[in-house]
Parts: structure tokens; C-alpha cells; sequence
């Protein structure tokens, strides 16, 4: 038994916030942030606007895009740094406004950046398992509230955003194999405390060694090389990260799905949204393989890979 992705489904606030906008309350330039992360915009959320309204909205897209009733999906998980708050879970509240009633397990997945790898890997267990059917998983983060706008290191990197997929249980490959790690030594180098601190070159370092080994490691436990990925999905850091991973992992950047220059950093959302962007128009395919990655603060890292 596999599980397989049937829809995706993204959503962004409405507003942007662009560099230009930055030059007006940090001391910082366009051509500066441009240069060292690729990043143009980010849409910051409304102040009405919570973790819960961004996952419905992109939950909602992914249920279209699938052709099923949200009281199908049978376990809901949420992977967000920036819940609605303490409890219950944002995947509770999401359950709920989806007008999902079959009490299904729902709950969050707290791995910041690489959350949405740790969700994905999490229900793909569950599928296999056989405990559920028809899974949601959602990346939703509303970072602008936990950022330092005065630190212009950090508050020009992060943006607010959702992105989901529905997962089916399939007789035909879907996702063949998922790897998760942690290091809980690295826990000072990027956290929130309660703003966002982070060292930017030690995070820098830690995030192109250990992305080029989980995926040389799924690799090679599939007996596959980088020729036979079709696309990389990475978590939208850093254009310079994801960069500097390609050329580890000898793969030519066509081959790579940026989106970090429309969004910023979306933390557990930005792989949803950077796939959900490639599914949309086309770049992804029927039969193609896609390889996803991130790594978070914690330092969590993992990477997921598809048969599509």
C-alpha cells in the first residue's frame, strides 16, 4: 500500500509586503536582500487573519483539486510554528471548520521549516498502516508575529502563507520513501524565544551539508541517482541554500522549483506552495519523480520522495 498525493492546494494573504516597503522600516535595500536570499516579497497576514484561516483556504483548494468531500479525509495534520494558539491544536480548528465530523485524528507537527516533511512522512504511515484512508496534511504559518521588524537579518527573510495536500491510499506508488533526522545540539543557531533569532552563516553551513546527505541517503536506499529526479522541491529559504544544495547534488537549478522570490520563507509552508505552483502549471507530471527536502530549526531535516 502507498499513499498518494490527489490535490494540492495553496493560499497566500493579500497583503505584500515588498522589499522597497522594507526600506522604509529597516535599515536595508532591495538590491541587498535580493542578493543574498532571491527574495522580492512576502505577504504578511491580515491582523484578523490566523495559521487556521490560511490552512482552510489552501485545504480548500486541495479538496477541489482532489474531487472528494473534506468528511472523507480521515486524519488531518498540521505542521505550523505559529499555531492559532497553545491549544487546542490548529488542526483541531482547521477539522472543525472544514465541517469534518467522522472524528478522525487531527493534530499539529512542531519541526518549524521542516515540518511539512515531518507531516508528510508521518501520514504516509499512517496510510500504510492502514489507519486511514484519505489524509489532509497542511503547512501554515503566520511567521510575521514572531518576527523582530527591527532585526534586519531575520525580518526580511520570512512571510506568511498555507499550502496542503490530500494523500489516498493507492495500490500504486505514490510516496516511495521518506527520512527524518534531529540534532537537538543545534537547538541556539535559529529559534524563537520569543522573536526569531538566527546565525545566519552557521545556519548557512548546517543546511546545505545535511540537505545533500538526507537526499544522496533516500537516493541510495532506492538505488537512484540525481539524474533520475525530475524535479527538487526545497524548502524556499534561501535562493543561495537551495543553490548550493543543487550543486552538491550535481543538479542543474532547471531542475529545481523556486518560489522563495514571490513569498519569502513561509517556514512548513513554502514546499506545499512551491509544489502546489508546479502542479498548477504544468512542470509536474504523471510518472515523473519529485524529490522534497527542508530543514528546520531544532535542527530538524528530512526529505520525501515521490513517484508521482
Amino acid at each position: 500500500m502507498y499513499s498518494k498525493i490527489i490535490g494540492t492546494g495553496s493560499y497566500l494573504p493579500a497583503k505584500v509586503l515588498t522589499n522597497f516597503d522594507l526600506e522604509k522600516i529597516v535599515e536595508t535595500s532591495h538590491d541587498w536582500i535580493v542578493s543574498r536570499s532571491g527574495i522580492h516579497e512576502r505577504h504578511i497576514a491580515a491582523d484578523n487573519e490566523l495559521s487556521s484561516d490560511l490552512a482552510l483556504q489552501a485545504s480548500l483548494r486541495a479538496i477541489e483539486a482532489a474531487g472528494i468531500s473534506a468528511d472523507e479525509i480521515e486524519l488531518v495534520i498540521v505542521a505550523t510554528s505559529t499555531p492559532d494558539q497553545v491549544f487546542p491544536s490548529t488542526a483541531c480548528i482547521l477539522q472543525d471548520k472544514l465541517g469534518i465530523r467522522n472524528r478522525g485524528p487531527a493534530f499539529d507537527m512542531q519541526a518549524v521549516c521542516g515540518g511539512f516533511v515531518y507531516a508528510m512522512n508521518t501520514a504516509d504511515l499512517y496510510i500504510r498502516g492502514g489507519q486511514a484512508k484519505i489524509a489532509l496534511v497542511v503547512g501554515a504559518e503566520v511567521f510575521s508575529r514572531i518576527l523582530n521588524w527591527d532585526d534586519r537579518t531575520t525580518s526580511v527573510l520570512f512571510g506568511d502563507g498555507a499550502g496542503a495536500v490530500i494523500l489516498q491510499a493507492s495500490e500504486t506508488p505514490g510516496i516511495i520513501a521518506g527520512k527524518l533526522h534531529a540534532d537537538g545540539r543545534h537547538r541556539d543557531m535559529l529559534k524563537a524565544d520569543p522573536l526569531v533569532s538566527m546565525d545566519g552563516q552557521a545556519v548557512f553551513k548546517f543546511a546545505v551539508k545535511v540537505l545533500s546527505e538526507v537526499v544522496e541517503e533516500v537516493l541510495e536506499e532506492n538505488h537512484l541517482s540525481g539524474s533520475d529526479i525530475s524535479w527538487l522541491v526545497p524548502h524556499q529559504a534561501n535562493i543561495r541554500i537551495m543553490e548550493a544544495t543543487a550543486k552538491k547534488l550535481g543538479l542543474s537549478m532547471e531542475k529545481v522549483i523556486v518560489t522563495v522570490a514571490n513569498h519569502g520563507n513561509t517556514s512548513a509552508a513554502s514546499i506545499p506552495l512551491a509544489l502546489d505552483t508546479a502542479v498548477r502549471d504544468g512542470r509536474i507530471k504523471a510518472g515523473q519523480n519529485i524529490l522534497l527536502e527542508a530543514v528546520g530549526g531544532g535542527f530538524t531535516w528530512g526529505a520525501v520522495l515521490i513517484r508521482w
